[in-house]
């Protein structure tokens, strides 16, 4: 149970609301640390903006992108 209640979608910018229903057509609902980011749109954004850096990197291959992914993800306590 999460010590922080999620953002509720009807409430978000249509921006932020567009990326967390791509999430949810991707991988089955919006990722729960985004519905966290939701609540501030600025950190919301900059997570966002970091991803978008991340996945548009030209000398990242695939397979180290995924890793930075999975790496952030345990220091987050994810279990993703």
């Amino acid at each position: 149970m999460a010590r922080i209640s999620d953002v509720d979608l009807q409430q978000v910018e249509p921006s932020m609301r567009k990326v967390l229903e791509g999430q949810r057509a991707r991988w089955g609902g919006p990722l729960l640390n985004h519905l966290l980011y939701a609540r501030v749109p600025t950190i919301f954004r900059a997570v966002r903006g970091m991803w978008a850096g991340i996945d548009s990197a030209r000398g990242l291959d695939e397979g180290l992108k995924a890793l930075v992914n999975r790496r952030v993800a345990w220091l987050n306590g994810c279990a993703f």
